[in-house]
């Protein structure tokens, strides 16, 4: 966990009361005295930069109880009970992010972000003061990048040090607020823009829901000043969202409460101007900015894949390790048949590799000589795992269908997590393995398909999946992936992308060329076209004959023989109510995936374009994003501490 950080101490509370006190000189100031209080504890690690010259420190936190014994219940004989206050407050940072499906679960997730937003905030002004002696220069020195809207409570926090705790008023307190934070959106799903219910707020920040109501009061009125007075506006604009429940709209507390604002990828920044921020964004305008994802290649190339990187080294000379746009002197090697034959010796001998894991953990055969079709990535609808598997049963159908034909050998391997309360998810990961327990098994299809589910996915078995990748599944529904950055990782890596224009498989396009990819699907534009003409898909399954006989297997338990009515429900949801656009996909899917399969059988032809990949990947670099952030959102340049 690191090394305990001396002075790095720090109190958080929770719930309470919050009263009005007058100072000496008419001063009407909040006093909030909390019900509970936690002890935020610091812990440090030093993290080296790249080849040492620099070193950072990770700054972590440990709940810690402030009364770790009611020792009246101890002496009653309770013990248990006397310590039942320290683990409920430890378990703030015990496990992140629990399941919210309960309400104990929803509270503590709350409690989290809080305890930590507070704690790193009163560390940094406390350093700040220190060094500075006041906090008004706050913005020469700090920027703060709220990470998606989990931190977002970190605007009301710092307001209420500032103002309730340093004395600070509250037009200059805003202005330093909102010159520190930047917000850096990762979603345009609705249920990830996190909404907390106005009751919880009230009872466990009351202070905190004090401060965002001025600020939303001062905010709407700003607007009415400028003459914006239509109150369908207003309300899509305001901090509480009324529709249903009274919940509090962190997305939105983000945006007003930051600089700038930027989305992930160009398209995911767009649609945001135009969608989840679409009346904000019309009132700032210059606000909303984009920042494409970049990935560290001393992780993803240079430590997952030692072989290919002392290829490219070889090829092209060790300066490539600091400068990741000298990849593309790898572009006319493309066209060296004996580069090309180097190349895909690394690439066997990382599938080999690969081979021996899956042997290992499951049991599994595979052939390191067959294409491995890789689709690694948090399990999510809009992600669709889904139709991977559905055209994983087509082409298994017809392997069975035509023994004799001279298929493609190919490995489908599946990897990722399901949300703790995301059933439909969890549902996806179980078709997956009954897919696999019937293809595997099967003597027909002798080998030429193998599916592989790896469970327990982390950052280690993507290291070892990644160098191994022939085929990078890239599939989202288009307009709903804001960037994706394991679509970076197998394309630097060598994996040819199969997907939609959707998230950064545009810039990915632009970069290395169409050519060299295989994008299929609806756009963007269609899918929210076809989703205004409706989302039954009752016709689009009945004109396509292969889907229909994939659906009609999967619903009639030909994969779950021991529950015949285990997917029914699953089938009927795609039949009736197909958001994420599966089956209107399914053909322009099945068809690519062919054409894969066709350009496979060109190893030269699959090769040079794989070589063209990694070449063309430089841009994607994490050194050039963090340099786009800090020079064009923090203000800083290289070298300024």
């Amino acid at each position: 966990m690191g090394v305990r950080a001396a002075g790095g101490h720090y109190t958080v509370g929770f719930g309470g009361s919050v009263e009005a006190v007058e100072d000496a000189d008419g001063t009407i100031r909040s006093t909030w005295d909390p019900a509970e209080s936690v002890n935020a504890v610091a812990f440090d690690t030093p993290l080296a930069g790249w080849r040492g010259r620099h070193v950072n420190t990770l700054r972590l936190w440990s709940a810690r109880a402030t009364d770790p014994l009611r020792l009246e219940d101890f002496n009653r004989g309770d013990h248990v009970g006397a310590l039942a206050d320290r683990v409920r407050l430890e378990a703030i940072s015990r496990v992140l992010y629990p399941s919210d499906e309960t309400e104990a679960g929803h509270e503590l997730r709350l409690r989290q972000e809080y305890f930590f937003a507070s704690a790193s905030l009163q560390d940094l002004l406390r350093r700040h003061k220190s060094q500075h002696g006041e906090l008004a220069s706050l913005a020469d020195h700090v920027a703060i990048q709220l990470n998606d809207t989990h931190p977002a409570i970190a605007v009301p926090e710092l307001m209420r040090l500032l103002i309730d705790v340093h004395g600070m008023p509250w037009e200059l307190a805003w202005d330093v607020t909102t010159s520190v934070f930047n917000y850096t959106n990762h979603t345009l799903l609705p249920e990830a823009l996190e909404t907390w219910p106005v009751s919880l707020m009230e009872r466990l920040l009351p202070r905190h829901m004090q401060i965002i109501y001025l600020i939303n009061g001062l905010h709407l009125d700003a607007q009415r000043s400028a003459g914006r007075q239509d109150n369908g506006f207003l309300s899509s604009i305001s901090l509480i969202e009324e529709n249903h429940s009274r919940r509090v709209r962190m997305g939105h507390l983000a945006f007003l409460g930051s600089r700038r604002v930027n989305g992930v990828s160009a398209l995911h920044t767009e649609l945001m101007r135009k969608t989840v921020f679409g009346s904000l964004n019309a009132i700032y305008p210059e606000r909303i900015v984009n920042k494409t994802n970049g990935i560290t290649f001393r992780r993803w190339l240079y430590q997952a894949n030692p072989g290919l990187t002392s290829l490219i080294v070889d090829a092209v000379g060790p300066q490539v390790l600091d400068d990741a746009a000298r990849l593309e002197l790898l572009v006319p090697l493309a066209d060296d048949a004996s580069f090309r034959d180097r190349f895909r010796e690394v690439r066997r001998a990382n599938k080999v590799a690969l081979a021996r894991l899956v042997a290992d953990r499951l049991g599994i055969g595979v052939d390191p000589e067959a294409m491995f079709d890789v689709h690694i990535k948090r399990i999510h609808e809009y992600k669709r795992q889904l139709l991977n598997i559905l055209e994983t049963i087509a082409y298994y159908n017809a392997v069975r269908a035509q023994p004799t034909h001279s298929w493609v050998p190919r490995v489908k391997i599946f990897a990722g997590k399901a949300a703790a309360g995301y059933q439909q998810a969890k549902l996806v990961i179980k078709l997956a393995n009954d897919v696999a327990r019937i293809v595997n098994r099967d003597p027909v299809v002798r080998g030429r398909l193998k599916v592989v589910f790896l469970p327990n996915y982390n950052v280690s078995l993507a290291e070892a999946i990644i160098p191994a990748a022939d085929l990078s599944e890239q599939i989202s529904t288009a307009g709903m992936e804001a960037s994706g950055t394991g679509n970076m990782k197998l394309a630097l890596n060598g994996a040819l992308t199969i997907g939609t224009l959707d998230g950064a498989n545009i810039e990915i396009r632009d970069h290395v060329g169409a050519e060299n990819m295989l994008i299929f699907g609806l756009t963007a534009d269609q899918v929210a076209e076809r989703r205004a003409a409706g989302i039954d898909a009752t016709a689009a399954i009945a004109a396509s004959s292969v889907l229909a006989d994939v659906l009609s297997a999967v619903e009639t338990g030909v994969f779950s023989p021991e529950d015949r009515g285990r997917y029914r429900g699953l089938v009927e949801n795609l039949r009736h109510h197909d958001h994420f656009m599966v089956t209107a996909d399914f053909d322009a899917y099945w068809a690519t995936q062919r054409a894969a399969g066709t350009l496979w059988q060109d190893r030269g032809a699959w090769d040079r374009k794989a070589i063209l990949n990694t070449a063309r990947m430089g841009w994607f670099s994490a050194d050039r994003a963090i340099m786009d952030y800090a020079r064009n959102i923090w203000g800083a340049e290289p070298g300024q501490r």
